[in-house]
């Protein structure tokens, strides 16, 4: 018989692609990999890997063992739950890969319901861009991932992952507060002459009147034109996002910030030295510290929760979802409750 975890290193090597690679996920050397799989060969009776270069490749016997050798695993997860399922008690671990402004968002707030509901159970929280975590939820690093999609920018979906819609979260033209009204005004971070120029131009409400007497969505992005920007890194779907809505406007955005970190992201437009883009679950359900502005058409970014199909009846993993769900309904603003 056929040893599990010796097929779960060849699938391992069709996801990650290189021995090194699978040895550093599993804590493993990588000779002693090497060692494990050329043991399964022995024991299936054919070659399963092949020297190309610096680098070995799957046969395609190898490939066809990979299909089995996934359901095999799925099967064994889907086991798992169905033991997990029979228990009163939600335990466990289930580890959970997120973005940054939902772990600020949503995170927290799920957390104290899950320890007030089921205090045996153990949530491992790391954070992860939206496409790392999706796959290492597939190769089974995580058990569950928050992820992100902007608008026109649709993520691959992928056959052994579901989908579940968590929130729709809008996206505003950040700009510093009014130069009388907001934190940008005070002694500890003055707006530049260029932000007093577009807040005067575009009449951007206080940080408190975020949805009264909105500017024209056009006019206040043509107004933040000229300004420096700060944006997410390139190659990123929020920073190819916000590019396309620029040059939409007619624009080139003048990125001379680029950082992942919304939080410096914030602070950069607080203090007049910057525009940008942010969503609204980086406040948390708090009051803004910009002023924001409507853009045209509305647009949002969707925010979903994805997991191994074969995990997804798992008790504590619908108790995470659930936890997740109410939380982002807490957090969601005004305009979207």
């Amino acid at each position: 018989m056929l040893d599990v975890r010796r097929l779960r290193l060849l699938v391992e090597l069709s996801q990650r692609g290189t021995l090194a690679a699978v040895a550093e996920a599993l804590a493993y050397s990588p000779s002693s990999v090497s060692q494990q799989l050329s043991q399964l060969e022995r024991e299936v009776g054919v070659r399963l890997l092949v020297q190309v270069g610096r680098r070995v490749q799957l046969t395609p016997q190898a490939e066809l063992l990979v299909g089995h050798a996934r359901a095999v695993l799925d099967r064994l997860e889907e086991a798992e739950a169905d033991v997990a399922r029979s228990l009163t008690d939600v335990g466990g671990t289930v580890r959970i890969a997120v973005f940054q402004s939902a772990a600020h968002a949503m995170v927290p707030q799920a957390l104290t319901l899950l320890r007030a509901e089921h205090p045996t159970l153990r949530v491992e929280v790391t954070e992860r861009e939206p496409d790392a975590g999706l796959f290492e939820v597939a190769a089974r690093d995580f058990d569950l991932v928050i992820a992100e999609q902007y608008p026109a920018h649709t993520r691959a979906h992928r056959e052994d992952l579901d989908r579940v819609h968590l929130a729709a979260d809008a996206i505003r033209l950040a700009l510093p507060p009014h130069p009388s009204r907001g934190p940008a005004s005070s002694s500890r971070g003055r707006s530049s002459p260029e932000a007093r120029d577009v807040a005067r131009t575009v009449g951007t409400p206080s940080p408190n009147e975020r949805f009264a007497r909105p500017p024209d969505p056009r006019a206040a992005l043509e107004a933040a034109s000229g300004m420096p920007w700060v944006l997410e890194p390139k190659g990123t779907a929020s920073r190819d996002w916000a590019e396309e809505l620029c040059r939409e406007a007619g624009f080139e955005p003048d990125v001379r910030f680029e950082t992942a970190d919304l939080m410096a992201h914030i602070r950069l437009i607080r203090t007049g030295n910057a525009v940008g883009l942010l969503p609204d679950l980086v406040w948390a359900g708090e009051a803004p510290s910009v002023a924001l502005v409507d853009l045209p058409g509305h647009p949002q970014r969707e925010v979903f929760t994805s997991t191994r199909l074969a995990a997804a009846a798992r008790p504590a993993v619908v108790a995470c979802r659930d936890a997740l769900e109410r939380a982002a309904k807490a957090t969601a603003t005004p305009a979207e409750r």
